[in-house]
């Protein structure tokens, strides 16, 4: 699963704002979602390429300074179109990555063709990583808000279970959540993430959110402006669970890892992180 919301803290994109009308509920699976935002999904950013970079170095910071420079095999079983992924091949890690989105990974086979880099790259849902992998990395890895479109407890547990299994003995899992203690639950709002030029084209990118307790709608616009009197729009509809970073730690550990923590000021979006013993 990709994550179409990144954080709004940073450099990256996502302001809030308010919007009172009716947005109906979402129609589309977590895979339509992801295969309709494919080809735009790099919009989300104001320059995706620069953020595929400092993403990369970002996490590889974080990788170093928490399981060392032996931490070489990453599993990504929410690479998208390969915003981590992609990065972290390029800097040599060996990279394996799946998602839930068949057009997300055939986008991520065709940037890392363009950039002349190899990664394993397959279709998979977290929630059956083991047996789809079959085999152990050093550190497994979940960003961009992935996780969240789990949208029960049970869920979110069953994929950290699957993540242990495919973590080594002494190894981790990392993931990056939006800061849902930060946000207002309730309501419906604006969240703008601005206009992007592209071929000619001017896009709007924004994100609508209406609340039902602690999971909302979520509607993804992307409106084309290219001159006329008209502008085509595209809406993307997914929904996701408002869970707290403190919930998740505590599913991790659950889940069997240990000296789990949150890191902030590392990342655009806080980092969870957590360790398989050894024994």
């Amino acid at each position: 699963m990709t994550v179409a919301v990144p954080s709004g803290t940073g450099t990256e994109p996502g302001l809030q704002a308010g919007l009172q009308l009716f947005l109906p509920s979402p129609t589309m699976t977590a895979e339509d979602f992801y295969d309709r935002l494919a080809p735009f999904y790099h919009l989300v950013y104001p320059d995706w390429e620069a953020s595929v970079q400092r993403q990369a170095a970002a996490l590889d910071g974080i990788l170093r300074d928490r399981w060392g420079s032996e931490c070489r095999a990453i599993l990504d079983v929410a690479c998208g179109i390969g915003t981590q992924a992609l990065g972290l091949a390029r800097l040599g890690y060996a990279v394996t990555g799946s998602d839930l989105s068949s057009a997300a990974v055939a986008r991520a086979r065709q940037e890392a063709a363009r950039r002349g880099l190899t990664l394993d790259l397959s279709v998979a849902d977290v929630r059956q990583a083991q047996a789809h992998h079959g085999k152990q990395f050093d550190v497994v890895i979940a960003c961009d808000n992935a996780l969240p479109h789990l949208l029960t407890d049970a869920e979110l547990l069953t994929a950290f279970g699957q993540m242990f299994l495919c973590t080594r003995p002494g190894g981790g899992c990392l993931i990056t959540v939006r800061d849902y203690d930060r946000e207002e639950r309730s309501g419906v709002q604006l969240k703008p993430y601005g206009v992007r030029e592209e071929g000619g084209v001017r896009y709007v990118v924004f994100q609508v959110w209406q609340f039902h307790g602690d999971i909302y709608d979520l509607a993804m616009y992307f409106i084309e402006d290219r001159g006329g009197p008209a502008c085509p729009t595209r809406v993307m509809r997914a929904q996701y669970y408002a869970v707290g970073t403190g919930k998740l730690l505590a599913l991790m550990e659950q889940a069997g890892f240990r000296d789990v923590q949150r890191i902030d000021d590392r990342f655009y979006q806080p980092v969870l992180v957590g360790t398989r013993p050894i024994v």
